[in-house]
């Protein structure tokens, strides 16, 4: 990880397939907006797979490995499937994402 990074971006994936109108989406925002140092989430739903997922937007890596690690699998084990998740550096990618004029910087 960058020494100055402010800016970890967490990847999960429930390895099932779930319709995205059947997901409780509405219930869980608020319970994710109190999650400690989410600044954001896009959700994601797999286009012919209907996997559901997110990518994640962190204030620190302490914060976001604690997501990963702890949180999130909880929530996998609620909807009883198993996951994939994955932590990016964000303060490493800055320059090449601004490039692209990414909505994340």
């Amino acid at each position: 990880m960058s020494e100055l990074n402010k800016k970890v971006f967490v990847y999960t994936e429930l390895q099932a397939s779930f319709p995205f109108n059947e997901v409780p989406w509405k219930e869980m925002n608020p319970n994710l907006l109190q999650i400690k140092g989410l600044v954001r989430k896009t959700w994601l739903s797999g286009i012919n797979s209907n996997s559901v997922g997110g990518f994640y937007e962190f204030d620190n890596l302490e914060n976001a490995q604690d997501f990963a690690w702890n949180l999130f699998p909880e929530e996998a084990k609620n909807f009883g499937v198993s996951f994939m998740t994955k932590i990016f550096d964000g303060g490493i990618t800055e320059e090449a994402s601004r490039g692209m004029k990414s909505p994340h910087y």
